[in-house]
């Protein structure tokens, strides 16, 4: 919780500096030490003698790269190794897989590989994979071992000039935290239409790191958005055994009962109402919301409830329906996969399957569906005027310690010395 981020400058938007956090250098007092060097350490660099060095290189593997490339970059001369890593099953798993796994050597200043040390995650877990390749006596040899990732804090606060993602992008925000930005506040602001110019957020995360190497980032820990002089703050909190949310500083729960979307931060392309049906080309009333998303993109469950049917439904493709409390039920269509099955329990946020194009579709998006007793309502009224799910009154005590922590690392990112990108 201590960590304080680096925010980098932007084009267009109001960038942060550093937050003075030490006393004025130019004031602390000043001290000259004096010490004699003996002549036995400056003997060996004196007569000329050889010095050995390692070298040390880091680099992050390209979709195309080979381990020529790969090596290359990394400055590894060395033919037999590069073999090693071509040949070796355990080393193989360095171009295996997707891009993006972090890559650092050990060299000597002939480009001899002494060491080598890759790093990626595994799925959405806190652990991560380490390979290692090392010289020894008898040669190379490699393993693979299974690492904890460790979370530090990050600081991050901008300004909006004309977009939400423009504004994360101009510091540096991570793509998913900007993402649970969103999310966390929208119930409150609709980042389509409500930001202003000059809107400012604030943001401590998660960064997940593996040996001091940055992975990922991590949750939200607590966040404040001033859209139009109004203020919305967002702390995360859990307990032992229950599930965590976020709250507003005062308790009051920012976690609703049916979450504003089932995709995450997404575009609306066709509400609910009559409307000119894409195929038929008459009017006709669209008893859902339409979500444009590429195949493949993620799809969640707004609520918790149990799967009353995952299969194929005539026009509407391949189809999940959720039941709900209160006779409540929501619909998924045009899906291009099902990962759930009936009668499964799925508590609210759960990926349940993934947008596609089935049935009569004109191209990928989901259809969204809430019904009240059977009867259809607008989903996103609904996500607005759901109720909001409160603190446990016995864990008001841990609450406010959390609250307080978070409020501070808050008020240091909003007190940073804004500097002038433009």
């Amino acid at each position: 919780m201590g960590g304080v981020g680096v925010l980098l400058l932007g084009t267009g938007v109001t960038a942060f500096g550093i937050a003075p956090l030490a006393p004025d250098a130019a004031r602390l007092p000043v001290t000259q030490v004096v010490e004699a060097l003996t002549p036995e350490v400056l003997a060996p660099s004196a007569l000329g003698a050889p010095v050995s060095m390692t070298l040390f290189r880091s680099e992050t593997v390209r979709g195309d790269d080979t381990i020529q490339s790969l090596m290359q970059r990394l400055g590894v001369s060395d033919s037999a190794a590069q073999a090693f890593l071509r040949n070796d099953p355990t080393a193989r798993t360095l171009l295996a897989g997707p891009a993006g796994k972090l890559v650092s050597v050990e060299t000597s200043d002939r480009g001899e590989l002494l060491k080598l040390t890759a790093r990626w995650l595994r799925d959405e877990e806190r652990t991560f994979h380490r390979m290692i390749v090392e010289k020894q006596p008898s040669g190379l040899e490699s393993r693979m071992e299974q690492g904890e990732l460790t979370a530090s804090a990050r600081l991050a606060s901008g300004s909006i000039r004309s977009s939400l993602f423009a504004a994360t992008d101009a510091v540096n925000l991570p793509d998913s935290v900007a993402v649970q930005l969103a999310e966390i506040f929208a119930s409150d602001i609709d980042f389509r239409r409500d930001l202003r110019k000059g809107d400012r957020f604030s943001v401590v995360y998660e960064s997940l790191e593996a040996d001091g190497e940055t992975l990922r980032a991590g949750r939200v820990l607590s966040a404040e958005f001033v859209n139009d002089g109004r203020e919305h703050h967002a702390v995360w909190f859990e307990d032992a055994g229950q599930k965590g949310a976020y709250y507003g500083f005062n308790g009051q729960s920012s976690r609703k009962s049916y979450l504003s979307s089932p995709l995450e931060f997404s575009r609306v392309s066709s509400g609910y109402g009559m409307r000119f049906h894409p195929i038929s080309g008459k009017q006709k009333a669209h008893l859902g919301v339409d979500y444009a998303a590429p195949t493949g993109t993620p799809v969640r469950t707004i609520a918790d409830g149990v799967v009353s049917f995952a299969g194929t439904q005539r026009g509407y493709g391949n189809v999940i329906e959720i039941t709900h409390r209160d006779n409540k039920s929501t619909l998924f269509a045009h899906l291009s996969r099902i990962d759930v099955r009936r009668g499964q329990q799925v508590s609210q946020g759960d990926f349940i399957g993934a947008v596609g194009s089935t049935g009569a579709s004109t191209g990928p998006h989901l259809h969204f569906e809430f019904r009240d007793g059977g009867v259809h309502q607008d989903p996103l009224e609904v996500a607005r005027q759901s109720e909001n799910i409160p603190l446990n009154p016995a864990l008001r005590s841990r609450f406010d310690a959390v609250a307080q922590a978070q409020r501070m690392q808050l008020d240091a990112a909003a007190t940073l010395q804004q500097a002038s990108a433009e």
